[in-house]
């Protein structure tokens, strides 16, 4: 679990709530109305500018990519796709057949040289998995950013519904300052939803699609040297340059007899 991104969500929760029970309680900060001005009517713009299955299949992708640590450390792919190499050069690539890992993408792959598929249809194959995990991640990011952009501006929205009718019972001077308050709460909470759930989380995808697709694209590079027969010694070596040069070290087996 990437726990740094829950730590994350709910100490900006806890800051925020705290400087709220500072010097009121929690019923001050709620406005049912004003709630629901916001919450349906960002959705309501998500559903306008994506389709339905977009966005749920924004929300679940943050669920399980956000919140979990799915993206293998390069270094143990490099080590994993080294061992492959030197099956292959001992056993041919059926040899690959009894080896398990729990990389789906690497799964695939094994799973295409195993059937006997010709290098140039393996590399396509893989090459449109990689698009189509990039499109995924691309998507989800825009949804969740369009929700960080929709928010405020909703939220400004029922401010200016709360100010209206505020100024309609300008007769009442005791009223002003309850409505005032009520009216400036959509605005919060507009803020609240962009700033601290939906843009952190856009940006966490984003960060997300380039760790998966560093590591797919490293897959894929392995595959194609493996198929064309290369020394595991000298693709270990070119395949380093998808890992920081401070963890580069012990990736280089030693060479063979």
């Amino acid at each position: 679990m990437d726990i740094l991104t829950l730590v994350g969500l709910i100490a900006g929760v806890l800051i925020v709530v705290l400087a709220m029970l500072a010097n009121a309680t929690l019923l001050t900060f709620l406005n049912l109305p004003g709630l629901a001005i916001v919450v349906g009517g960002t959705f309501a713009v998500t559903l306008v500018k994506f389709r339905l299955s977009s966005v749920m299949g924004a929300f679940k992708l943050a669920l399980s990519a956000t919140f979990t640590e799915r993206v293998d450390p390069p270094t143990a792919l490099i080590r994993e796709v080294s061992e492959l190499a030197r099956v292959v050069r001992k056993e041919g690539i059926l040899g690959l057949e009894n080896h398990s890992t729990q990389n789906p993408f690497l799964r695939k792959a094994i799973n295409l040289c195993v059937d006997g598929h010709a290098p140039e249809l393996v590399e396509e194959a893989l090459a449109q998995e990689i698009q189509q995990t990039a499109e995924r991640y691309e998507v989800s990011e825009r949804v969740f950013r369009g929700i960080g952009e929709s928010a405020p501006a909703i939220g400004m929205l029922g401010t200016l519904v709360g100010l209206v009718q505020m100024l309609n019972t300008l007769d009442d001077p005791s009223s002003i300052g309850p409505a005032m308050a009520i009216a400036l709460l959509t605005t919060l909470y507009g803020a609240f939803i962009a700033q601290l759930i939906a843009l952190p989380l856009a940006d966490k995808l984003l960060l997300k699609a380039e760790d998966e697709q560093r590591n797919q694209m490293l897959i894929a590079t392995s595959i194609r040297n493996i198929m064309r027969g290369e020394n595991p010694r000298v693709m270990t070596e070119l395949l380093s340059s998808f890992v920081n040069p401070e963890h580069r070290s012990g990736l280089t087996p030693e060479r063979e007899s």
